[in-house]
């Protein structure tokens, strides 16, 4: 094996190791899977349509790929500031932790666009 394709298969073990630290480390991102499976469990039973699935499935990406990187920067300012709240640090978390709630209520907006007009029906 060619060492291009070791180095790939390598940062797929790292991003993959990543995702365990991800879940076993951060509640919320147990939380946004819960909530993420809750969804696609939803999409099935109501048949959504393939645009509907589309905006499903980013939504879910986003919030998740933000809170990893929240997670990520979490993890980086801690780790610098000695888990020393400077307030630049401060600030620092506090805006990644606003992205994911940016990404969790436009998430919470498209599953009510998708979903209610569905739920509503079978009323």
């Amino acid at each position: 094996m060619n060492s291009y394709l070791k180095n790939r298969l390598q940062s797929f073990r790292y991003a993959f190791r990543g995702l365990r630290t991800l879940f076993e480390e951060t509640p919320n991102a147990r939380i946004h899977s819960v909530m993420a499976l809750l969804a696609v469990a939803l999409g099935f039973w109501l048949h959504i349509s393939t645009t509907e699935w589309l905006a499903i499935c980013i939504v879910i990406g986003m919030v998740l790929a933000l809170e990893a990187m929240n997670t990520a920067i979490e993890m980086l300012s801690d780790f610098a500031s000695q888990r020393q709240m400077h307030p630049m640090i401060k600030k620092v978390k506090d805006a990644a932790a606003a992205s994911v709630l940016i990404a969790a209520i436009a998430a919470l907006a498209v599953g009510i666009l998708v979903f209610l007009p569905k739920l509503i029906a079978l009323m």
